[in-house]
């Protein structure tokens, strides 16, 4: 069973104060004209690996995203869910591209509305983070789609399920991306028929949008590559046809413009994952400039922007940091006349609070906190210690093997609730 350890109480006040910048946090938030939230308590995407024996969601992931929503959060961000079969590093990763997949998600979500909680699906296409030897990829029947044949340089992406534990392939320039966004619309048509309230695009984490941005993977000399309104092309044309599916104030987008640990495996512990999207600053601002604010015109409900972290997302690999240093809310923040503006990364909640109260920005996503502590809003309410997370258990098994439902259920539903004071008054 996971252990606890004890916060700091001058940085962690309970809500009991009546002064405390923490109440709001448990006030409703308008996301969209379309979208209230019930409070800020914001869950974001968190890759588990669970989808045993491949890629479609099971019972355990139905109790898993149930227990946060009962817990109060008020928004749940799913894992990324691959929009086609792919190759990808991690081998239990569920998709929404099949009937059987949809109707796996859609018990998921009907349990999540049940406990009064808002879904969103993150649509996931991993680019050129795959392996054409992967059972996945080769069951696809397709290359490694990426803008340009250029591998990822990637450092320690390891597909250890496959002799070897070999890195990324080198991918094929897709030879006409309408057809990588047509497989998007596909997935958003599929994950509104699952029961989703919306999705949240991933642009980000070196990953294929990402890749489409960024001038170092994007070599192309066509419409899609060169400039920066070209290299923006494909994720604009995705966002827009995901937004014709579930219309305005439901699509969300992830944008990580800092470059980072994309797969945070530093932090717990199992090496470091840098993926090589690693533009210069200028070209970095440049380019997310003009993204940002062509994205803020399709009606969107929210950008969510990973913070720079230099403890997590950006260790020194060859004697130098990897990442593109800048403040995400200092660049960023003046140019959302429409969308809201969120961030992710290493807030607490007092922290969190601060920053939505001063009107820099309008919500913080938690990552981290829900997986060990699925009831995260009454422990920050009456100042609760936390549960530890139980590192060794964050993912199903890397090395491809089928594990029993008891194993995968350690670290994973098995966190206690906290237990809440008496406050009847005698």
């Amino acid at each position: 069973m996971s252990r606890t350890h004890h916060l700091d109480s001058s940085s962690f006040p309970s809500v009991a104060d009546p002064n405390s910048l923490l109440s709001t946090l448990f006030t409703p938030l308008p996301l969209s004209p379309q979208l209230t939230l019930r409070n800020k308590f914001l869950m974001a995407a968190l890759t588990r690996d669970r989808s045993v024996p491949t890629n479609v969601p099971t019972d355990l992931m139905i109790e898993y995203y149930r227990q946060r929503a009962k817990g109060g959060a008020s928004l749940i961000v799913s894992e990324g869910v691959l929009v086609s079969r792919q190759g990808t590093s991690w081998p239990h990763a569920p998709g929404i591209w099949s009937e059987e997949q949809v109707a796996a998600w859609k018990k998921i979500t009907d349990a999540v509305h049940e406990e009064g909680a808002v879904m969103f699906a993150q649509l996931w296409h991993v680019g050129r983070i795959s392996h054409i030897q992967a059972p996945e990829q080769i069951a696809s029947g397709e290359p490694i789609y990426a803008p340009s044949a250029i591998a990822s340089r990637d450092y320690n992406v390891k597909f250890r399920f496959i002799p070897g534990e070999p890195s990324s392939s080198v991918p094929t320039a897709v030879p006409d991306p309408h057809q990588l966004i047509q497989v998007y619309k596909h997935a958003a048509l599929s994950a509104k028929r699952a029961g989703f309230d919306g999705v949240e695009v991933h642009t980000g984490g070196g990953y294929l949008i990402h890749e489409f941005l960024d001038n170092t993977a994007n070599k192309r000399e066509d419409e899609w590559g060169g400039s920066v309104e070209n290299r923006a092309r494909f994720g604009l044309e995705v966002l827009r046809v995901v937004r014709e599916v579930f219309g305005p104030g439901r699509v969300g987008i992830k944008l990580t413009p800092a470059g980072w640990s994309n797969l945070k495996l530093n932090f717990f512990g199992f090496g470091n994952s840098i993926l090589a999207t690693r533009m210069s600053l200028e070209d970095t601002i440049e380019t997310f400039t003009y993204f940002i604010t062509e994205a803020d015109k399709l009606d969107l409900a929210f950008m969510m922007f990973s913070r720079y972290s230099d403890e997590v997302e950006d260790p020194i690999i060859d004697g130098k940091r990897r990442a593109t240093k800048h403040d995400m809310i200092e660049t960023y923040r003046s140019l959302l006349k429409n969308s809201k503006f969120f961030v992710v990364g290493n807030c607490t909640p007092l922290e969190a609070a601060e920053l939505i109260s001063s009107n820099k920005v309008d919500g913080v996503f938690f990552g981290r906190p829900w997986i060990a502590n699925p009831d995260l809003p009454n422990r920050v309410k009456f100042g609760l210690e936390m549960n530890e997370t139980d590192v060794k258990r964050l993912y199903g098994a890397r090395d491809g093997s089928v594990l029993p439902e008891e194993e995968l259920a350690k670290g994973y539903t098995d966190y206690p609730l906290a237990v809440l004071p008496d406050l009847r008054m005698d």
